[in-house]
Parts: C-alpha cells; sequence; structure tokens
C-alpha cells in the first residue's frame, strides 16, 4: 500500500507551516506578535449586510437547502455590479455562477476542464490555489512572469512554441496577490488577442478588484471585445466588503466555462447558506459608501507602513492596489531566502509576514506584508523592525535558531 495518496504527493510541504508554528510557539509563551502574514480582513462586515442576514435567519424557509449555481436574486445582483462598474453585460442564468469564494470557485472549474497532463500557463509568483489547483487536476503547470509587460507576452509565446502538449489555460491575477501589480485594459485587450489565437482559456482573479488607491479603478478583462468567447473572472466579496469568513464568491464570463463549474458544484455543494446569499446581494445592491471607506482604510495604512520602512531603510514599493506590500527582503539578509528571513523577524522584531516562496520559487527574494492591522498597531510593528535593522547591522545575518526567541 502506498505511503502517500497520488494526488497529496504532488502537493510540496506547506511552506508557511514553518513561520505558522513559530508564531504559534511565541504566542503560547505570552509574546505580543504583530501578526502581517495572512490576509485576513480585521475590520467588521459593514451594519446593513449583516442586519440583512439577520432579518433573514429568521425565516425558517431559509435554513433549507439553497441553490448551489446561487440564488437568482445573487447571480442579478453580481450582474448588476458588473454592469455598472465596469460596462459589461452579463446573462445572470449563463454566465454567472455564485461560489463559496473565489478560491473554491477556481479549483473546482480546475477539475471541471483539466485532462491529465495538460499544461497550463500561471504567473510566479502568484496566489497558491492558481497553480495548485491544476495540479491537484493532474496538470503540468509552466511558469510565466508575473508582471503585466512584455516579459509576460513573450513567456507566452515562447511557452506556445515549445510546450507539449499546447498549454490550455492560462491564469491572471491583477491587481494581483502577492505582488500588487496591476493591469491597464491594453494589456487585457493584448492578452485576449493572444490567447483567442491560440486557444487557449483565460481566468482572470479579480478578486482585489476595489482595493485601489490611484485615480483609476482597475478594469475587468471581461471588458475587452471578445473576452467572454475564451475568459471567466473570479470576484470575492471578502476582501471589498470584509467578509472573509462569508465564504461568497463569484465566477463570470464564458457560458461553457460557466456551465462547466456549475455542473462539477452541483455534485459537490448545494450553495451557501441562503441567507449569506441574500447579505451579499444586499451587499452589492446596497450602500457602497463602506467600499470607499475600506479603500480608505487601507490607504492610510499602506501610506503609515511604507513611510515607516523607508525611515527604517527598508525600501518597499508602495503597492497601486491590493491589500499587500511586496518586500523585497533587504541585502544584507537576502542569503536567507524568504523563510528563514521570516522566521528571523518574527524572533527579533515579533512581526510576522508571509514567506515569497509559498507564492513560488520567484518569490523566495521577497516577503508579503498584509495590511491587516490598525495603525496603532503598524506603527508598533515598524518600531520593532526598525529596532532589528539596525542592531548588529556590520556584517552577515545567520537564521535563528530553533524556537523564536531571540
Amino acid at each position: 500500500m502506498a505511503d502517500e495518496f497520488h494526488r497529496i504527493r504532488r502537493l510540496p510541504p506547506y511552506v508557511f507551516a514553518e513561520v505558522n508554528k513559530a508564531k504559534a510557539a511565541a504566542r503560547t509563551s505570552g509574546e505580543d506578535i504583530i501578526d502581517l502574514g495572512m490576509g485576513n480582513p480585521d475590520s467588521p462586515t459593514p451594519p446593513h449586510i449583516v442586519a440583512k442576514l439577520v432579518e433573514t435567519v429568521q425565516d425558517p424557509r431559509s435554513h433549507r437547502y439553497s441553490v448551489s449555481k446561487g440564488i437568482p436574486g445573487l447571480r442579478r445582483a453580481l450582474a448588476g455590479y458588473y454592469a455598472k462598474r465596469f460596462g459589461v453585460t452579463l446573462d445572470p442564468e449563463t454566465e454567472v455562477v455564485a461560489t463559496l469564494g473565489s478560491k473554491e470557485g477556481l479549483a473546482n472549474l480546475a477539475a471541471a476542464i483539466t485532462s491529465p497532463g495538460d499544461t497550463i500557463l500561471v504567473p510566479n509568483p502568484s496566489y497558491p490555489i492558481h497553480q495548485f489547483g491544476f495540479i491537484i487536476a493532474g496538470a503540468s503547470v509552466r511558469s510565466v512572469p508575473a508582471t503585466p509587460d512584455d516579459a509576460m507576452l513573450e513567456a507566452l509565446d515562447r511557452a506556445v512554441r515549445h510546450s507539449v502538449p499546447k498549454p490550455t489555460a492560462l491564469i491572471v491575477n491583477f491587481p494581483s496577490n502577492p505582488t500588487a501589480y496591476l493591469a491597464d485594459l491594453d494589456f487585457y485587450k493584448k492578452i485576449v488577442a493572444f490567447c483567442r489565437k491560440h486557444e487557449i482559456w483565460i481566468m482572470s482573479d479579480l478578486a482585489y478588484a476595489e482595493i485601489y488607491f490611484g485615480d483609476t479603478p482597475p478594469p475587468s478583462l471581461l471588458q475587452v471585445e471578445g473576452a467572454k468567447d475564451i475568459a471567466v473572472e473570479f470576484t470575492s466579496l471578502s476582501k471589498t466588503y470584509s467578509m472573509p469568513g462569508w465564504r461568497m464568491g463569484f465566477a463570470a464570463g464564458n457560458p461553457k466555462l460557466i456551465n462547466a463549474l456549475t455542473r462539477m458544484k452541483s455534485y459537490l455543494d448545494y450553495g451557501a447558506f441562503t441567507p449569506i446569499q441574500v447579505a451579499a446581494a444586499a451587499a452589492l445592491t446596497g450602500p457602497q459608501d463602506c467600499v470607499q471607506e475600506m479603500r480608505d482604510l487601507y490607504r492610510e495604512r499602506r501610506d503609515v507602513l511604507i513611510r515607516g520602512l523607508h525611515a527604517a531603510g527598508w525600501e518597499v514599493p508602495s503597492p497601486e492596489g491590493s491589500m499587500f506590500a511586496w518586500a523585497p527582503i533587504p541585502e544584507r539578509f537576502a542569503h536567507l531566502g524568504s523563510v528563514e528571513f521570516s522566521k528571523l523577524l518574527l524572533a527579533r522584531a515579533k512581526v510576522a509576514v508571509a514567506p515569497g516562496i509559498g507564492f513560488g520559487e520567484h518569490g523566495d527574494d521577497h516577503v508579503r506584508i498584509a495590511l491587516v492591522e490598525n495603525t496603532h498597531r503598524l506603527r508598533q510593528a515598524l518600531r520593532n523592525i526598525r529596532t532589528f535593522l539596525m542592531a548588529d547591522n556590520a556584517g552577515p545575518v545567520d537564521a535563528p535558531a530553533e524556537g523564536v526567541s531571540a
């Protein structure tokens, strides 16, 4: 009998586990750890959304099985959001399906459309489910640059010419997790034109569409003419409305892909709890002041974080979108790699971050810092980081010993 199951053998050890273990040990020993690792929104869900949940849950009929593809009112609400925000027309019946967060939708669509040995193009670094959803389904992943520029386009061209079998799907994610890169509509037009020519499906992860700090909102790939012929896009309420635990997301776009995901889900779930779906519809159709307030909150935190890191001598680019800063490891610590640097930061500064290698091998020279603490806690973290960076700055730094005390 095999020691490990086939699909489990294809999954590497969870690289965040070492930092999480050290973080748990530090907290058990009473240390105050400021956790900027997981992208877990800390703000409360807006009251009108919670009120709609409470109202709906009082109806006993709402406690029965729900609808796997999403109740009609919720799918219409998502179509209305796309029409208002992006000028994209969607048929709620054939071009929209509700998911249990965008992560579940991505994984189940990968399972629905993937044959063993398929070649899938995935940015590196990127959110883990982008590649591992397909790896679990039996595909082979070919990495492409994560930057929305000619480097990605040239890599796509090489992949088509040199991959056997020819790639069947491409993942894009802007604003991106973890890198915070943004793409404009011109870049999406090039991606769509390329993939239409080579008959490659596109899966766009747009979970951070509403977290942006410039004057121009990030576009949807579905705004490109002809995109719906080959593309589906995933969105989520988790970040936009501070609803991560509600597990409410969507897929929208190409009817063939939407039908495949809908059929897959029909065998696996009965959809989210109906009161959650009703409240999600209220989020999309109700007052949107809370979205701007959320955006302003993350902008303030970003500014505090980036200014403080620069003052500490850590040059980190200021993100124009997402709730993350993608921080290059300071040169003095670069030899450690992202896991050991993250453990050292935890031990010396009492600040937890996400190792970049968790998002792909090309992220090992970075760590991801999430804007999930209030400005008071961020300033405390920055004081700790500054003290850490100023100490022993004359020579090379070794990795921390086992444990987190230093």
